[in-house]
């Protein structure tokens, strides 16, 4: 499992190289699209944007997703009109295109600024910045263009929700630098990754209220659970090159911590689908959640790094299932006829 100190101080030429002489980082995944249809050329700036990794957009949107269904489903009862309490499809698409921009913008800020130590860690080294397939400057000018597409979906918004976008800047900005500090990276990763919880809530109602703010705690919860999972990947590296985190301090009692990590993020989601109002069978989806949740702890070998990413990846399972169950929920009960 280790890593010898040689394989942390660099990888030989020959091996860098070989990587990249075929554009491929060392954990991206083979045969996507991205390396079907781009040319050769673009692949380092697909790569620093993660297009050939959707999971990190996935699971930045299902937030979004989750508050435009629950404001949408708010206080739907027998009798509606159903079209009338589903989320809008033109805000879910918005949402869509703005998670990959972001994520891909976010990603590409998060290898400027941490590319020295990506450079020491066997799984990071052979991306485009370290490897140098793609200069600092090419690199920020790329950034700059996800983030204007990030700005162009955000004025499609009304002016709250703007100026909440803007925000969460504040937080995207500082998440990078919060390894060297401390234990808790995840913990500002989900106070990034939950926005959407937020956002999805404003664009509709042009203000917040209590229950987007519970969807936003328990979905801070669920990301530093998973991310914990995925932490677990690297430990063993972070732990030579001084980067701190969530699955360095839980260790052994990782299990223990997603319990409660895990437990809470159900406990607020449901506080917030109560306040909200949703129809009860919308609860169906947390408890599907729940027990898919359950799953992961109950199967997790923190030491296999390749079944921590699987389990990570599985979250947008997760994510999906809670957005079906709001769906699904308050549409059954709108078209059910008035007794």
């Amino acid at each position: 499992m280790g890593h010898s100190m040689n394989e942390l101080n660099g990888a030989s030429d020959t091996e860098l190289q070989s990587r990249t002489a075929r554009g491929r980082v060392k954990d991206a995944p083979s045969g996507h699209w991205v390396y079907k249809i781009l040319p050769s050329s673009l692949w380092p700036y697909a790569q620093l944007a993660r297009w050939d990794r959707p999971i990190g957009w996935q699971l930045l949107m299902w937030p979004c997703w989750w508050a435009a269904a629950l404001v949408a489903g708010a206080g739907a009862k027998p009798g509606d009109d159903w079209l009338s309490v589903m989320p809008s499809w033109w805000h879910l698409l918005l949402f869509l295109i703005g998670s990959v921009a972001m994520r891909g913008a976010g990603c590409t800020y998060n290898d400027l600024v941490d590319q020295d130590i990506d450079a020491q860690v066997d799984r990071t080294r052979s991306r485009p910045l370290p490897s140098g397939q793609v200069s600092s400057r090419h690199a920020k000018l790329f950034l700059v263009a996800q983030a204007l597409v990030g700005l162009v979906v955000l004025l499609m918004f009304n002016y709250f929700s703007i100026m909440l976008g803007f925000v969460s800047l504040l937080i995207v900005a500082a998440y990078p630098f919060m390894k060297r500090i401390t234990n808790w990276p995840q913990f500002v990763l989900g106070l990034a990754f939950s926005w959407g919880a937020l956002m999805g809530w404003a664009t509709v109602a042009g203000s917040l209220s209590l229950s987007p703010f519970l969807l936003y705690i328990g979905s801070i919860l669920w990301v530093i659970g998973y991310d914990t999972i995925y932490a677990h990947q690297d430990k063993e590296d972070d732990a030579l090159v001084g980067v701190k985190s969530t699955a360095r301090l839980f260790g052994k009692h990782t299990k223990t911590a997603l319990m409660f990590l895990y437990g809470g993020a159900l406990a607020f989601f449901a506080g917030a689908f109560a306040v909200a109002e949703v129809p009860m069978p919308a609860l169906a989806g947390l408890v599907a959640a729940g027990a898919h949740l359950f799953r992961q702890i109950n199967v997790l070998d923190i030491d296999n790094p390749d079944q921590c990413l699987k389990l990570f990846k599985s979250n947008n399972i997760v994510g999906l299932i809670i957005f079906v169950g709001l769906v699904a929920g308050t549409a059954w009960v709108a078209i059910k006829p008035i007794v």
